[in-house]
């Protein structure tokens, strides 16, 4: 058998792993329930088992159809995305949800093949808006805005 998309191959093959992963951890770990009394093993288990059978179709389909070759890997956006979202994580505390999402944003955004400043801060712009939205309105949780050094942050 000759594999003939090597990108949907190695997918599926991501998949396939992730999902079974997560089936066998789910069994091990906690109790199953019924579909009427769902225990905590249930959605894990459901969602591995769903993740494993696309892992598996995809992982078929490359034996069967023709795809483009798997590109030359480059570790500059796996390392500046990771240290974007670390510098979040650290970034959110002192600096409050405006600055931390910044960072995070233009950090991950120089992962990128482009960087153009206007498309960027617009992203910022909308996920800002999307994350104050959901986060801090609808969920109201207690994420601090401003720095801590502004004393009384204007935004509410």
């Amino acid at each position: 058998m000759k594999i003939k998309s090597p990108k949907d191959f190695w997918s599926g093959l991501m998949f396939l792993g992730f999902g079974l992963f997560f089936v066998v951890w789910a069994a091990i770990h906690y109790q199953m329930g019924t579909a009427v009394r769902m225990g905590p093993a249930y959605f894990p288990t459901v969602l591995g088992g769903l993740c494993a059978l696309l892992g598996a179709l995809v992982l078929f389909g490359s034996f069967a159809i023709e795809g483009p070759p798997v590109p030359e890997f480059s570790y500059r956006p796996l390392i500046l995305i990771s240290v974007g979202c670390v510098l979040y994580g650290y970034l959110m505390k002192p600096l409050g949800l405006f600055v931390a999402t910044l960072a995070l944003v233009v950090v991950s955004a120089f992962g990128g093949h482009e960087f153009k400043w206007k498309e960027v801060l617009i992203l910022y712009a909308i996920l800002m808006l999307g994350s104050w939205l959901v986060f801090v309105r609808g969920l109201t949780l207690p994420f601090p805005l401003c720095p801590d050094f502004i004393a009384n942050c204007p935004i509410r």
